[in-house]
């Protein structure tokens, strides 16, 4: 005699969750549990999980031939979320509770010894599944969990034993972010000039690099970057929220509207940075989605690892391509970094004298690589200040004055952009009529470039970042002023040539 019955699950694949509906059949012939459909080793353990789980609840593991399917078989299934599914289709399948409790919702849980529910990395993207498939998500009980999801709901399973009753928990959690005091501006004196430009970039979105010697200031100023960025937006909140969800790691700054800002240390190495591993787990371009990804000691990286994001800068966007296909992660995000500019770290400073020879100089910048560097559209020197600057700590421009101009100018940048018909980045042909440049300052802008034998992505970025400060002015032009300051902000002299 042959039972059989058929649940939804879910497996992750990227950011995403896919459907995967978990196939049950009971039958006689020789005992044996078999998990056949591209599994990995977590949902091959699903077996012991789902005996002992099923023994602790007082159900009786069935003595007959099981054969768990998951379908498609194409698919490759990750995770241990399959443990619920596979529970309750085998005891709908033997009866053991009542068949239509197998077709609530889309299951997705962790099973322990005991049978209690767990709750498993990405129930955010298993909950946007759910949504598109219109179907209730039936997880564990937890804050991620419980998010609130438009035409979404939710059924809350704390154990096996749930499956008899049949009453599930509906209460939905309120998410609030850590209670931690924003690094302001203010702690830092003088600067003026890198203030100026860290307004830019956050009002344009523009990459910054940061170069001087040890002390100047470079990565103070750069950890308070978010303090001047506006709040994500409900639709971002989401979308970074996911992405942590399935990292494995806390989601509720994103979900409350705080961008994140990623600072990983100069030892990570390239599938740290862009993302890898069995399975695919998101980078850190990825984890800075909508957000900040500092990069201290930018010289320290790995070359390899530096010139990996080269790709993810210009298209917002990670593919990871494996044998059994590829996986896409979203990646736009803010690119600040810092660097010394030589091993001693004193090269070109006014006060102390450099102990590295032009070759090391040469040799330590050169592991940046100029095509990262050309991506990055605004560079700027950092002199250390006088022990009377240091010392006047909170006397400085404060983020709340900075703020207000990075959301002037964004406020303005939307109205041009909707009144333009524009959506998303601007094409070069579209940025160069949002431009809008007179004659003579179109033929000082090629004068320009051709002097500095700017590349084509060299030339765009210096339009983008005039048309930044033209919108920081609120001012429909572009005109020479906003040319030269942008020019200002490309011209550096960090970079050896001799």
């Amino acid at each position: 005699m042959e039972s059989q019955c058929s649940v939804v699950g879910a497996t992750l694949r990227g950011v995403n969750a896919l459907p995967v509906e978990v196939e049950v059949s009971i039958s006689n012939g020789m005992p044996g549990f078999a998990i056949v459909g591209m599994g990995d080793a977590s949902v091959q353990e699903s077996r012991e999980r789902v005996r002992a789980a099923l023994r602790s609840n007082g159900f009786a593991m069935p003595a007959s031939k099981i054969v768990v399917n998951l379908a498609p078989s194409a698919l490759r299934k990750t995770g241990s979320g399959f443990d619920l599914p596979i529970a309750v289709g085998i005891l709908a399948a033997t009866g053991q509770i009542d068949p239509a409790m197998a077709r609530l919702g889309l299951f997705v849980g962790e099973l322990s010894l005991e049978g209690f529910v767990r709750p498993v990395p990405g129930l955010l993207a298993y909950a946007l599944c759910a949504r598109d498939a219109r179907l209730p998500l039936v997880c564990a009980p937890s804050a991620e969990g419980g998010i609130a999801i438009e035409g979404l709901r939710r059924l809350f399973v704390e154990s096996l034993a749930t499956m008899r009753t049949g009453s599930f928990e509906t209460s939905v959690h309120d998410v609030r972010p850590p209670c931690v005091a924003p690094l302001d501006y203010k702690d830092i004196a003088g600067h003026d000039m890198a203030k100026r430009a860290l307004q830019i970039a956050a009002a344009g979105e523009h990459g910054l690099l940061m170069m001087g010697p040890p002390g100047s200031g470079k990565t103070m100023l750069a950890s308070r970057l978010p303090s001047i960025l506006p709040p994500l937006s409900q639709t971002e909140a989401l979308e970074t929220a996911v992405i942590y969800s399935v990292a494995g790691e806390d989601e509720s700054f994103a979900l409350a509207g705080v961008r994140p800002f990623r600072k990983p240390h100069h030892s990570s190495t390239l599938a740290g940075l862009v993302g890898g591993g069995s399975p695919i787990r998101p980078g850190e371009v990825s984890l800075a989605h909508n957000g900040v990804l500092m990069l201290d000691e930018l010289a320290e990286f790995k070359t390899s690892a530096l010139q990996g994001m080269r790709q993810p800068m210009e298209a917002g966007h990670v593919v990871l391509t494996r044998a059994d296909g590829s996986v896409e992660f979203p990646a736009r995000f803010m690119f600040i970094a810092a660097s010394n500019p030589c091993p001693c770290g004193y090269f070109g400073d006014d006060e102390r004298p450099c102990m590295c020879t032009a070759r090391q100089v040469r040799s330590y910048q050169a592991r940046i690589g100029g095509p990262l560097i050309d991506r990055i559209d605004m560079r700027l020197d950092i002199r250390r200040l006088p022990p009377r600057r240091v010392l006047a700590t909170g006397g400085g421009a404060d983020s709340a004055s900075l703020r207000e101009g990075v959301l002037a100018a964004r406020e303005y940048s939307s109205w041009r952009r909707a009144k333009a018909g524009l959506i998303g980045r601007e094409e070069p042909r579209q940025l160069v009529e949002q431009c809008a440049l007179s004659g003579d300052d179109e033929r000082f802008l090629e004068r320009m470039s051709e002097s500095q034998q700017l590349s084509g992505r060299s030339l765009i970025c210096v339009l983008r970042l005039a048309r930044t400060i033209a919108d920081m002015a609120q001012v429909p032009r572009v005109t020479k002023d906003h040319v030269c300051e942008a020019f200002g902000f490309r011209a550096w002299e960090g970079v050896t040539t001799s």
